[in-house]
């Protein structure tokens, strides 16, 4: 059994039934549960929350998928402040840490696939994390 950190926007996905991305991130969402146990961390969970009004109807669905709560490992938290540094001298215009930060270095510091479908910042930033994405 493997463990998968699955990004907001794969829930989302669902959640909106993006006419686009539901069927495509219903199928990986599936396999991953099957192979193993689906991981989230506080950043993807705020993330999620924006399409809910209650806290309940948040925990309920995350119950529903049996999905995990994992804290980000403090080098990790590290690590996404060093790869915004490189954002930044790159040309990068955000004047914050990126969410995509914190999700990238938790999945490369605890060495865990990520299921995403916008892997572009993940495979410049976090170029050892195994990515699950179209």
């Amino acid at each position: 059994m493997t463990a998968t950190l699955v990004d907001a926007n794969i829930f989302l996905d669902l959640i909106t039934n993006d006419r686009d991305w539901a069927d495509w991130s219903a199928g990986r969402l599936a396999a991953a549960m099957s192979a193993g146990t689906l991981l989230i961390n506080d950043v993807i969970y705020a993330e999620i929350s924006i399409r809910f009004d209650e806290i309940a109807r948040l925990d309920t669905m995350m119950a529903d998928f049996n999905a995990k709560h994992a804290p980000i490992p403090r080098q990790a938290l590290f690590d996404a402040g060093k790869a915004f540094r490189r954002y930044r001298a790159s040309g990068g215009l955000r004047q914050s840490v990126l969410p995509d930060f914190f999700i990238g270095a938790h999945a490369a510091v605890a060495k865990l696939p990520l299921l995403t479908r916008d892997a572009k910042r993940y495979r410049t930033y976090f170029p050892t994390v195994e990515l699950i994405s179209p």
